[in-house]
Parts: structure tokens; C-alpha cells; sequence
């Protein structure tokens, strides 16, 4: 499923007029399609007696509310209509809805909004169909009061419980950014049209939505697919089962283990000693071959016991960290699997002295004959310190930062990353020439080609130590079989983050250790794979 800017939104459906979809059949198809899905709701939900206020906005998305208010009445519903401005009288949604019965106030001829009051107290479904995608500065006047008073009504243990639905998005988000007003009331449900947009997936957005459905508003595949082809758009799609499954690598069964390829874990400290080998355990677990470590002396005995079946390269004067002398065993020996290993740099290295200048001596010995390369952790902090250090790594690296790493290589703020998580990940996947995996809730992978795929996951038990160097032991294993690194790093990301869905699923929110991930792995492949 796509996901899409309002840009890019606004301009489909611009297309989809020209070629003779109107904006008005598009507006009747987006609020019937919302209606049909509340219908099903109140069922579900268990509402014998459902009494829907639908709240008005004066643009479409206040249409579309007209349409499904309309709708539901002629269904035999229950229905009031509060109007935050008053409709024009020639208004065809309006006329429909009058024509229909619907009782109807609005915020101008309402007294310090004593109706609103009476109409939200007895309503048990509060439909927000007040502003959609062109929200663009903070709320204030009538429209801040009537939110309140629906915060109000949704807070209130003397009466009933209140369902809210949102049409498009709650009121106050950012459709782009997922920024979120401070008065913006969450939804249990929110119908979005064609597609979801980029701000239902950004935080704090993304937790105001509740469950968010998607409904047609009758713009077909072909004329998606002409808008886009002929579009200077991004291409970002929202990862499901199938766009995970037609990636994952074949199996063989005649294969050996030269068949599924090498990774090379290069990290390891005295203060990080866990870090590689819980890398290599989720490289092996989603299909690698062989796994081998390079890490320091002090690192080996836990990592041997946690992961006995990897192999470990012998290095010279590394006792406690990574120094330069390392470097020339681990050039020989990717030298001699030229062609069958992928890398990944970075799970536990440090920041130490020697470090850096082993990193400095590295890089150049990564250029050529490698399925790929991950930089994870402080690999990232290393290279954010070397000048246009995007020139200094293999053209389609993978880059799996933070928040606080991305911050570190693009020298830009945490808070102006998050501020925008999608578009920083396409834009930098983009000027650098590499594959980015902005991490945290709804992961981001971006490529060269503003191509980018984001996570439906956004799960707490994860944000736990270890988690991230699963991932991209993940991803490492999935380009040693060859995919590509993108596609790697797509399949990486859904198959760890799944793993921590299912372990939620069991245990709750908190308590996961990051190594509990790596057992459930290959039960996730097994079913991505049915």
C-alpha cells in the first residue's frame, strides 16, 4: 500500500478529475465509503442505540462528513450536525443532508456553545470531519472550544463511554510531519481516503489515529499508476506480509552453506562485549551460512559461548578494542571470500583511540568484492566525525541509526529528525548515495531515488539494549544470501520488528531481552513464507 504526501494526494486527485472523476463523485465515494465502515463499527462495537453527532469543518473534509452524516441517516441512524462555519446555501452536500432531515446547529449562532454541549453529551459516536490534510496552524478560536468540549465528553466517567471516529485524520495533525496540535482529541478509528498519509505513521500523529482504516474514493489502479509515472513524487510504501515475502531469498534444498553466503561482524570492546555476538545469532537465524567475528581478545570467550557456531578471525594486538593492526587480517581474509560476504561494522566497537584510527585503515579495504555493507552503532558515530564521510563507504551501504546517530551524520538536531522522519530519511538516503534505516517507531527504510518503504510496527518492547544490533544482524544476514541491500534491509527490519510483535503479543510492553529475538526469527520467515 502506498503512502502518500499531501502534495502528492492533492495532485492525484487533481488527475483523477482531469481524466473524469470529479471531485464531487470523489467526495460522495469518501463519505459513503466512511459511513459503510461506521456501520460496521457500531456493530462491532456493540452500540445497540447509536446516537452520531458528525462535527462540520467549512472545507471538503467537512463534505466528506456531510456525505457520510447523509448516508447513515438514510440508513436509519440516529444523526445531528454541528457545523463549525455555516454551509452555502447552494451547497449540493448540504442541501442533501437537509433533504435528509438532519437536525443541524452551528458554531456562530450558538451562544457560548450551549447546543454543542447538549449535542455532545447525548451522542455515543463522535464523528471529526472538522479540518483534514490543510491544517497549518495552531487552533484557536471556536474551533479550539469545540475540541475541548469533545475532550471533555470523551474524559467524562459520569456518561457513557464515547466512540470518536476521525475522517482522514484527527483534527490538529500534520498529515506530513505527524505533528499534533495540544488540543487535538485522539480517535478509536480513523477513515482515511485512498491511501494513508505520512503523518499517520510520525509520532505523535500516529498515536492519536486508533485503528486506521482506508477507504476508496473510486480513483482507480490505472490512473494511480499514470499520475505516478508521470509524477516528480517519492515512492513510499507501507510494508506488509506480501512486500516482505516476494523478497525473502529462495532456499534451495541441494543448498550448502556456501550457497546462503558469509557475514563478517566487525565490532566488540571491553565495555560492549554482548553486542557481536547478538549480531551473529540473528545473522545466523534468518539464513546465513557462515558468521565469523572479528572482535578483540577480551570479547571472544562470552561471544563463543553465546553464539559457539560462529568463527572468529585471529587479530593481532586487540586485547581490549579494535586498533589498526587488525585491519590486515580482516582485508586478507574478506579477500579470500570476495564475492560471498557481506560486513557489518559497528555492534560494540567503542569510540576508543585505536579505534579510530582502525576505522581510518578499514575503509579502504571495503570498496570492492563485498554483497554489501551494514554500519551500525558506533560505526555511525565514528564516520559522523570524518568529512563528507558518505564518499568514504561503498556506494548502497546500509546505515541503521537512531534518532541520535541520524542527528550525528547530518548534523542536524534529534528533534528536527523526528520532526520529520520520513522526508529526512528519503532526502539523506538520497544526497548520500545509501540505503537508510531510520529506526524507532514505524522504522523507515529510504534509497537512492526517493524509493522508501516504512514499518506498520511501533512497538515499546523493543526500545531495549541489543535490539538494534538483532537488526542489523538481520540485515547482514539477508544480503549475505544476496538480496540487494535495500530489499535487505526492508526484509531485516519487517522480520525483526514482527519478532517483537509476537513477543509483545505474549509478555506485554516491557521486559524483552534483545537476544529472546533471535529464537523467533525463523518462525517469522517460516510464515512470511506460507
Amino acid at each position: 500500500m502506498e503512502i502518500l504526501s499531501v502534495a502528492e494526494m492533492r495532485a492525484l486527485e487533481r488527475t483523477a478529475d482531469a481524466r473524469g472523476l470529479s471531485y464531487a463523485q470523489m467526495m460522495q465515494n469518501a463519505g459513503q465509503g466512511a459511513a459503510q465502515i461506521i456501520r460496521q463499527r457500531i456493530e462491532a462495537w456493540g452500540i445497540a442505540h447509536p446516537r452520531i453527532l458528525v462535527l462540520i469543518g467549512p472545507g471538503n473534509n467537512g463534505g466528506d462528513g456531510l456525505v457520510c452524516a447523509t448516508a447513515l441517516a438514510n440508513a436509519g441512524l440516529t444523526v445531528q450536525c454541528y457545523l463549525l462555519r455555516p454551509r452555502p446555501d447552494d451547497d449540493p452536500v448540504y442541501l442533501a443532508a437537509r433533504a435528509a432531515g438532519l437536525f443541524m446547529a452551528d458554531a456562530q449562532n450558538d451562544m457560548r456553545l450551549r447546543v454543542l454541549h447538549q449535542m455532545v453529551t447525548h451522542a455515543n459516536i463522535i464523528v471529526d470531519a472538522l479540518l483534514g490534510t490543510g491544517v497549518s496552524r495552531p487552533i484557536e478560536g471556536d474551533l479550539r472550544a469545540i475540541l475541548r468540549e469533545v475532550n471533555h465528553r470523551r474524559r467524562s466517567t459520569n456518561l457513557p463511554p464515547c466512540k470518536l471516529v476521525a475522517l482522514d485524520g484527527v483534527t490538529g495533525m500534520n498529515y506530513d510531519t505527524g505533528g499534533l496540535d495540544p488540543v487535538a482529541v485522539p480517535a478509536d478509528l480513523t477513515i482515511t481516503f485512498h491511501a494513508p498519509k505520512r503523518g499517520h505513521y510520525c509520532f505523535p500523529a500516529a498515536q492519536a489515529c486508533g485503528e486506521l482504516v482506508v477507504t476508496s474514493i473510486g480513483i482507480e489502479p490505472g490512473i494511480a499508476e499514470d499520475w505516478r509515472a508521470g509524477a516528480q513524487c517519492a515512492d513510499v510504501r507501507l510494508a506488509d506480509e506480501a512486500l516482505v515475502r516476494a523478497r525473502l531469498p529462495a532456499r534451495r534444498r541441494d543448498a550448502h552453506k556456501g550457497t546462503f553466503g558469509r557475514v563478517l561482524v566487525i565490532g566488540g570492546c571491553s565495555e560492549y562485549l554482548g553486542a557481536p555476538a547478538l549480531a551473529a545469532r540473528a545473522a545466523y537465524r534468518v539464513g546465513a551460512g557462515l558468521v565469523a567475528l572479528a572482535v578483540p581478545d577480551a570479547v571472544k570467550p562470552s561471544a563463543a559461548v553465546t553464539c559457539p557456531e560462529a568463527i572468529f578471525l585471529t587479530l593481532p594486538e586487540s586485547s581490549a578494542a579494535l586498533a589498526p593492526p587488525s585491519h590486515a587480517s580482516i582485508a586478507q581474509w574478506l579477500a579470500l571470500a570476495t564475492g560471498e560476504s557481506a560486513v557489518l561494522l559497528g555492534p560494540g566497537l567503542g569510540q576508543a583511540a585505536p579505534t579510530v584510527a582502525f576505522l581510518d585503515a578499514l575503509l579502504g579495504s571495503l570498496a570492492a568484492g563485498l554483497r554489501g555493507l551494514v554500519c551500525d552503532a558506533d560505526a555511525l558515530n565514528l564516520l559522523a566525525r570524518i568529512p563528507a564521510w558518505w564518499s568514504h563507504v561503498p556506494a548502497q551501504t546500509v546505515l541503521t541509526p537512531h534518532p541520535g546517530e541520524m542527528a550525528r551524520l547530518t548534523q542536524r538536531s534529534a528533534s528536527e529528525i523526528q520532526g520529520d522522519r520520513i522526508e529526512c530519511a528519503l532526502q539523506y538516503a538520497e544526497a548520500w548515495g545509501h540505503i537508510v534505516v531510520l529506526k524507532g517507531a514505524h522504522t523507515v527504510i529510504a534509497a537512492p531515488g526517493r524509493r522508501g518503504v516504512v514499518l506498520p510496527f511501533a512497538n515499546p518492547a523493543l526500545a531495549t539494549a541489543g535490539s538494534g544490533d538483532v537488526l542489523a544482524g538481520c540485515i547482514a544476514g539477508f544480503m549475505a544470501q544476496g538480496l540487494s541491500p535495500f530489499d535487505a534491509a526492508v526484509c531485516g527490519a519487517y522480520v525483526h520488528a514482527a519478532a517483537g510483535e509476537r513477543w509483545r503479543a505474549q509478555h506485554g510492553n516491557a521486559g524483552l531481552l534483545a537476544g529472546e529475538l533471535t529464537a523467533l526469527l525463523p518462525d517469522i520467515i517460516r510464515a512470511l513464507s506460507m
